[in-house]
């Protein structure tokens, strides 16, 4: 699993900012670890070639 974190700063809609934090909270989640989640789907999904850290690959649950 990761050591650190660093910041994510997206700019977004305010329309679309609320639905989203909406549907975060209806789920019992916070919009960042929605958007971790979607990091690291992308990531796993685009990674072509590159060498995953074990916590990173398929199937692993750690890191969200």
């Amino acid at each position: 699993m990761e050591n650190r974190t660093a910041r994510l700063t997206i700019l977004i809609d305010p329309q679309k900012k609320k639905i989203f934090e909406e549907i975060c909270a209806a789920k019992d989640l916070t919009p960042s670890q929605v958007v971790r989640r979607l990091v690291r789907q992308y990531v796993i999904d685009n990674a072509g070639n590159r060498d995953l850290p074990e916590w990173l690959k398929p199937g692993s649950t750690a890191g969200d």
